[in-house]
C-alpha cells in the first residue's frame, strides 16, 4: 500500500504555487511588451527606409525625365554617396536604378496601394517588381504579403507557382449558398492548392495524402492561408448512434467558422457533395459554438471537370467549395500566355463581383 501511495504521489502533476504562477504571467506580459515594441520599431524603420527609397527614386526619375541627367550621372551619384558615407551599403548604381523603378512603378498608384508600400520590406518589393508583368499583379502580391505576412521565401514560392495567374484564370468554385450569403469567403479559398512539398508517391492513396498533410502541416497551413487554424484529424462526429470521421477540420479566424476538408485522390464525382454536406450539417448542429458562423465544407480532390463541378454545385444547399490539389509545379509561361489572352478578350467579372481584365488595363 505504501509503495502504491508513493507511486501515486510521484505520478501526480506538480502544483505550481499561486505566487510563482502570477510572477510567470507577469514575466510573460513583459516579454510580450518587448516583442510588440520590437515589431513596432522594425515597422518604423521599414517605413522610413521605403519613404527614403521612394524620395530618391522620385528625384532620379524626374531628373532623367527632364533630360537633366543621363544614366552616367546615376553612377556618379553612387560614387558621391560612397565618398560622403564610407561603408554605407545599398546605394550602388543598380540599387539607385531600382529605386527609380520603384517610384515609376507606383507613381500613379492609388492611396490604398501607397499605404501598402510602406508595410512591405524592400527585399519583397524587389521580388514583386522583378517578377510581375502588370500593375494588377503587383497589387495582388503586395496585398497578400501584408495580409498573409509572407516571408521572402514564401513570396518567391507563390510567384514561382504562378498564384496570380491561377487566381485570375481559375477563381474558386463555390456553391450559390457561399456566393450569396458569405461572399467574403470566396477570397479565402483557392481553386487549386499546390502540395508540391509533400513528395507523394505516384500513385498514392487517401491514407498517403492524409498522413503527408499531417506530417507537413505547417507548410499546408501556409498554403491554405494565414487565418486557418488546425483543429483535428479524423475528427469524430456521432450522428444517430453511428460514428463518422471527418478527414481534416480547421477554423478560419477571419470568417469565424469551422472549415471541413474532405480528401479524394481521384477525380471529383457529384456524389461526394452529399457526404461533405452531411459533415457540415453535423458540425453546425453539434460542434459549432453560438458565436460562430455556419461551417463551410471543402472537397479537395486530385482532379475535376469544371463543367461537372458547376452542375453539381448549382443545386446544392450546402456551403461548399470544390478544389483540387496539385503536386507538380505549373507551367508558368503557359499560364502567362493564357492570362494575356484573357485580358485582351475584355473585362471579366470574378466570383466576388470584382471586374478584372480588359485591354484598356494593359
Amino acid at each position: 500500500m505504501a509503495t502504491k501511495a508513493r507511486a501515486k504521489r510521484a505520478s501526480a502533476k506538480p502544483v505550481v504555487p499561486t505566487a510563482r504562477r502570477d510572477r510567470d504571467e507577469s514575466f510573460d506580459a513583459i516579454v510580450g511588451l518587448i516583442e510588440a515594441a520590437r515589431l513596432r520599431a522594425y515597422q518604423s524603420v521599414n517605413t522610413a527606409l521605403i519613404d527614403l527609397y521612394w524620395q530618391i527614386g522620385e528625384h532620379i526619375s524626374r531628373k532623367i525625365a527632364a533630360a537633366e541627367w543621363g544614366d552616367g550621372v546615376v553612377e556618379q551619384l553612387a560614387a558621391h554617396i560612397a565618398r560622403a558615407h564610407p561603408g554605407l551599403r545599398g546605394f550602388t548604381r543598380p540599387n539607385l536604378f531600382r529605386m527609380r523603378q520603384f517610384y515609376d512603378a507606383y507613381a500613379e498608384a492609388g492611396e490604398q496601394t501607397a499605404a501598402l508600400l510602406r508595410q512591405v520590406p524592400w527585399t519583397h518589393h524587389l521580388i514583386i517588381m522583378g517578377q510581375s508583368k502588370r500593375p494588377e499583379e503587383r497589387d495582388f502580391y503586395l496585398r497578400l504579403v501584408v495580409d498573409q505576412r509572407w516571408g521572402k521565401r514564401e513570396l518567391e514560392r507563390q510567384v514561382k507557382l504562378a498564384l496570380f495567374e491561377r487566381a485570375v484564370l481559375a477563381p474558386p468554385k463555390v456553391s450559390p449558398v457561399v456566393r450569396q450569403s458569405r461572399p467574403e469567403a470566396v477570397g479565402a479559398f483557392k481553386d487549386a492548392y499546390m502540395l508540391d512539398f509533400l513528395d507523394l508517391p505516384q500513385p498514392h492513396t487517401e491514407a498517403d495524402l492524409h498522413a503527408s498533410l499531417l506530417a507537413k502541416l505547417r507548410q499546408f497551413l501556409i498554403e491554405l492561408g494565414r487565418d486557418f487554424c488546425f483543429v483535428g484529424s479524423e475528427f469524430s462526429l456521432q450522428v444517430g448512434g453511428r460514428d463518422f470521421a471527418l478527414d481534416l477540420l480547421f477554423f478560419h479566424r477571419g470568417l469565424n467558422c469551422l472549415v471541413a476538408i474532405e480528401l479524394k485522390v481521384g477525380r471529383f464525382e457529384p456524389e461526394y457533395l452529399g457526404k461533405l454536406g452531411f459533415y457540415v450539417e453535423a458540425l453546425d448542429r453539434d460542434v459549432r459554438k453560438v458565436h460562430e458562423n455556419p461551417a463551410i465544407g471543402v472537397l479537395l480532390c486530385a482532379s475535376k471537370d469544371d463543367e461537372v463541378v458547376e452542375y453539381a454545385l448549382s443545386r446544392t444547399a450546402s456551403p461548399a467549395l470544390i478544389a483540387q490539389y496539385e503536386t507538380q509545379l505549373p507551367d508558368k509561361a503557359l499560364l502567362q500566355a493564357k492570362l494575356h489572352e484573357f485580358w485582351l478578350a475584355g473585362p471579366h467579372t470574378q466570383e466576388d463581383g470584382r471586374e478584372t481584365g480588359g485591354a484598356a488595363s494593359s
